[in-house]
């Protein structure tokens, strides 16, 4: 039986009311428990989710069930493992969000956002979110297309004719705003040697290779010998230790110079000067080359299929979706609750990061946001996802900022990408997407899940977006509505910082609490 009908029955006879909650969650357990049944034969209305009630207080018909009341068990579990993540890496402030069906239910901030000065980690702090800016300018990106001013398969050249045209070996290629947003242009990152790049790559991939080969094997039954499985450990552990290097210090990427510029970069289509002349790596479409240049192409596009500056037409959305702590890294700009970045030395002491100039790269890097503004933004987008799915509400649902199928787009796997922070992913349109899947019975459960990370000189970020698996009977019955899910946020002021598997366990954690809260 759902959840539903026992909500329903127990409405038709509340007289067979349990009092017990049970403690245990589990897959199977559905958020309608005996409060919710007791409500509605009492004809009490359940609020609407906050931040997604209609203007001037109409309430769309399709009222959520409340939230779960105490997370208290969650939390602990998650500050206690986010203490472990500080205290391991060196890091001397993060700060963490949790929301829960449209709700924020934990902010908290751990350590200092300024060390010199004892000023600490609070929700409000803002910090630099890195890549995360990639979703926000993917958020534009898709509106223009909604609106069609911006075709995705058109040639960037339509656009910014100041981009020349490209050819490689021999042949003319075409570079689209859809190959940029999943990193298939072919233009390159900070590295501007290709030998070095596609040494690289070769090598992580037959790493990659050697690993699923040994599962394989194993999984049959088969044994390696024991030379080859030392040297595919060493090889292994090598190419942890390239992509993860020490929390703080200079991992390959922070190595190049590129990633420290100091130059104020006036507008969007001025900092195409520092790539547009290099050849691409290879042929667009045909490979994966994460690239931050890409969206700095991206940014010139956004700018000339709106009509307005890149940045002016950002701040106006950050306004539309209520995100008021999010703002332009600029150095000169008195930004209120803004923290100090650090790094560590090779003497490994604790030191303020080096001066840098984000302007070339607003749409790939250059926002700074709070926990709070990274949660309202996932929720936007999570709402946009599911809203279309309640049929019921009779057109009374407000509509999302995005269409439903535009977030599926965004968030469906694009084939020959790869995600660098999480081996089960593939890349989408800016955004790294995990599919639901379960191999054996009574095994894993990989359940669907949207994130990205950020690394920046002196911070590193995560945002993930774990949507509810929505129950067709509970959406007819107008019981629920959009967003449905738990959504994470940690931003830190330390750089080479992992968090997307934290931000993962910690998502679980709050998922699984959420359905032991309701009877099955």
């Amino acid at each position: 039986m759902s959840g539903l009908a026992q909500a329903l029955r127990l409405r038709a006879a509340p007289g067979r009311l349990r009092a017990a909650r049970p403690r245990g969650g589990g897959a199977g357990a559905r958020p309608w428990g005996w409060g919710l049944a007791l409500g509605l034969a009492l004809g009490v209305k359940a609020p609407t989710a906050a931040g997604c009630e209609a203007e001037g207080g109409r309430e769309a018909k399709a009222s959520p069930l409340p939230p779960p009341r105490d997370f208290g068990a969650a939390i602990e579990r998650s500050r206690d493992l986010l203490r472990r993540v500080k205290d391991e890496a060196g890091v001397p402030g993060i700060v963490v969000g949790v929301s829960v069906d449209g709700k924020a239910v934990w902010s908290e901030g751990l350590g200092y956002a300024d060390v010199e000065n004892r000023v600490v980690c609070k929700p409000e702090t803002i910090m630099r979110i890195a890549s995360i800016s990639k979703c926000l300018t993917m958020m534009a990106v898709a509106k223009l297309w909604e609106e069609g001013k911006l075709d995705l398969d058109a040639p960037v050249q339509i656009y910014v004719p100041e981009f020349p045209e490209k050819v490689y070996e021999g042949e003319k290629v075409t570079i689209t705003t859809r190959l940029l947003v999943s990193h298939l242009s072919g233009i390159r990152h900070y590295e501007k040697d290709i030998t070095k790049v596609k040494e690289e790559k070769e090598k992580a991939n037959r790493v990659l290779k050697q690993t699923k080969d040994k599962e394989q094997k194993e999984k049959e039954g088969k044994e390696i010998e024991k030379t080859d499985s030392a040297k595919l450990r060493k090889e292994h552990e090598g190419e942890v230790k390239s992509r993860n290097s020490k929390p703080g210090g200079k991992d390959k990427e922070f190595e190049q110079e590129e990633y420290y510029l100091k130059e104020k970069f006036e507008s969007v289509f001025e900092s195409l000067k520092i790539f547009k002349n290099d050849p691409l790596f290879f042929k667009p479409g045909s490979q994966f080359l994460y690239s931050t240049y890409g969206f700095t192409l991206l940014s010139a596009i956004v700018e000339r299929a709106s009509g307005q500056k890149f940045t002016d037409y950002m701040l106006k959305m950050f306004r539309d979706l209520d995100m008021l702590s999010t703002v332009l890294d600029d150095n000169e700009a008195m930004i209120y609750n803004r923290a100090r970045c650090y790094i560590y030395n090779k003497k490994g002491r604790l030191v303020n990061a080096p001066y840098v100039d984000n302007s070339y790269k607003w749409a790939g890097g250059g926002f700074l946001s709070s926990v709070g503004d990274l949660l309202k933004f996932g929720n936007a987008l999570l709402y946009s996802y599911q809203a279309g799915q309640f049929k019921s509400t009779n057109g009374k649902l407000l509509p999302g900022y995005l269409k439903p199928d535009t977030v599926a787009m965004m968030w469906t796997p694009v084939p020959k990408t790869e995600v660098s922070w999480d081996r089960d992913g593939k890349y989408a349109m800016a955004w790294a997407v995990v599919e639901k899947k379960q191999l054996c019975g009574c095994c894993r459960q990989q359940k669907h899940y949207a994130s990205h990370t950020g690394g920046a000189v002196g911070a590193s970020s995560v945002l993930l977006i774990l949507p509810e698996e929505l129950d067709s009977e509970a959406i007819g019955s107008g019981l629920v509505a959009p967003p449905r899910g738990v959504i994470v946020s940690i931003i830190c002021n330390m750089q080479s910082v992992s968090l997307n598997s934290t931000a993962l366990k910690i998502a679980r954690e709050f998922d699984k609490e959420k359905w032991a809260q309701y009877i099955d």
